[in-house]
């Protein structure tokens, strides 16, 4: 892979400056560029990251865009472009290239040259932002200079809420320094906004990231052990003695242990993704805190977990430091306190336990976290908090939030097991029209209207048309409410 130092290369002076008078000439005036991040700060998540890439077509011209996010739970590799790019550019691939990139992008600077993406070697423009208070780039990942990861084998990190952006291009000609300097802050605004909102998230989103990311975390985890066993499988004959053609039995060999490797980093990456260490969520926490208390005469003791390596899901990491830090504000504001103390630590019942003890006055009410939405993001996640306050003493507030999503419930309601086209013939029917007149209103045949009633009856535990039509009634179905006139 061959590197360039990030300052646009080489190529003469009359190439520089032509090269920075034409990004200019789109980006010279500071309003201009303010306009496009306001713009692309006002994207839906979604559109985000292919509202970027249409904007930095005048600044830096691109092909295909990639990024691997350090917040999203849902989905944390995102490509747009040609399908044959970005189809077959993976989170591990874009991962790799940071590691080899690390020297240049610890600095704060973009990187540019050529890379394997998706089969061959292209150009690209790498930029990696990081989360904010913890530094350029991936500057604690390996020691200033060098070009991979440490020596010990750790991968570097793009940071809690950090996010690796690569565009590839369809030339090698290099991007004017200037145009990389906007590139790097325009992304550093985006990542911002982006934690920002993942801080911020409401309830119903911080419950369908939870359970997306565990979801995600059980596939891969049955993915890595089907294949594991599998290419374990492969490598004993291939290992035995008895077979022939050595040469051969070798290389399939190493062929097998790489893929093994692939696959185990695989599923460390994921972890990496939508987990961070303990003690480096509790440290992030002590450094937001800080600031709170610069102009104060308040003195805070912070106790980080005994379990510092232990990894925390983002969202409960994210929903632990959010309750504290309205804890703090409304004992700052409400207790008057000389000295606070704030730890975390780790349940029996595998839940994460923040607790902010103060000396202040004792009057801050039992519901005081309903601000901000707090008590509901801890509700989402299945967690409880209790604020104990006694007149005089002081107020402590403790938050548990758990670990782990519980299982869900076994369904109740026999209507909850059918599929939503079944719900729909299931409302039909208990409107009393037949067979025919149900395949015209939803726009299908008649068998298989009668394939649907067929699993509707069997699924529901009925004999007969109107019992599941009276079944329906009981459960409030739209059509449930017009009349039981059932066909038969």
């Amino acid at each position: 892979m061959k590197r360039s130092d990030g300052k646009g290369g080489t190529g003469g002076t009359n190439g520089k400056d032509a090269a920075d008078e034409k990004w200019r000439e789109s980006w010279g005036r500071p309003e201009d560029a303010l306009a496009r991040a306001v713009e692309v700060l006002r994207t839906p998540r979604p559109d985000l990251l292919l509202r970027f890439s249409d904007m930095l077509h005048t600044l830096v011209p691109h092909v295909a865009v990639a990024q691997l996010s350090g917040v999203c739970t849902f989905s944390p590799s995102h490509a747009f472009g040609p399908a044959e790019l970005t189809q077959g550019v993976s989170g591990l691939e874009l991962t790799r290239l940071a590691e080899r990139t690390v020297a240049t992008t610890a600095a704060g600077r973009p990187w540019q040259g050529e890379a394997e993406l998706a089969g061959r070697t292209r150009p690209v423009v790498l930029a990696v932002a990081t989360a904010p208070g913890t530094g350029p780039g991936t500057a604690d990942a390996t020691a200033p200079g060098t070009d991979g990861p440490p020596a010990d084998g750790t991968p570097p990190s793009t940071g809690n809420g950090g996010s690796i952006l690569v565009l590839v291009r369809a030339d090698t000609a290099p991007v004017a320094p200037g145009a990389l300097a906007v590139l790097q802050q325009l992304w550093d605004l985006v990542i911002a906004h982006s934690d920002h909102r993942a801080t911020d998230a409401g309830p119903r989103h911080v419950t369908a990231s939870r359970a997306s990311a565990s979801a995600r975390a059980r596939a891969i985890a049955e993915f890595t052990g089907t294949h594991s066993a599998a290419l374990s499988a492969i490598l004993a004959p291939l290992r035995s003695t008895d077979l022939d053609d050595a040469a051969a039995r070798r290389s399939a060999t190493e062929l097998a242990v790489t893929a093994l490797l692939d696959l185990r980093r695989g599923a460390d990456l994921d972890r990496t993704l939508s987990e961070e260490p303990a003690d480096a969520a509790f440290a992030r926490l002590a450094r937001e805190l800080r600031p709170l208390l610069r102009h104060t005469r308040v003195r805070l003791d912070a106790a980080p977990p005994a379990e510092a390596s232990r990894s925390v899901p983002a969202d409960t990491a994210h929903t632990a430091r959010d309750a504290v830090r309205a804890a703090v504000l409304l004992m700052l504001e409400q207790e008057k306190p000389t000295r606070l103390h704030v730890s975390w630590q780790f349940t029996p019942e595998d839940a994460l336990r923040a607790v902010v003890r103060g000396d202040g006055l004792g009057v801050l009410a039992v519901d005081a976290l309903t601000v901000h939405r707090t008590a509901d993001r801890i509700a989402a996640l299945g967690g409880r908090c209790t604020v104990e306050a006694v007149p005089g003493w002081g107020t402590t507030v403790t938050v548990d939030v758990p670990l782990s999503l519980p299982e869900p419930a076994l369904a109740t309601d026999p209507l909850d097991g059918l599929q939503p086209r079944e719900a729909e013939v299931l409302d039909q029917l208990a409107q009393g029209r037949r067979n025919r007149d149900i395949a015209a209103a939803l726009h299908i045949s008649e068998s298989t209207v009668k394939f649907h009633v067929a699993n509707i009856l069997a699924k529901l535990g009925v004999a007969s048309r109107g019992e599941a039509a009276a079944l329906a009634h009981r459960a409030g179905l739209p059509g449930g409410a017009v009349g039981l006139h059932v066909a038969s």
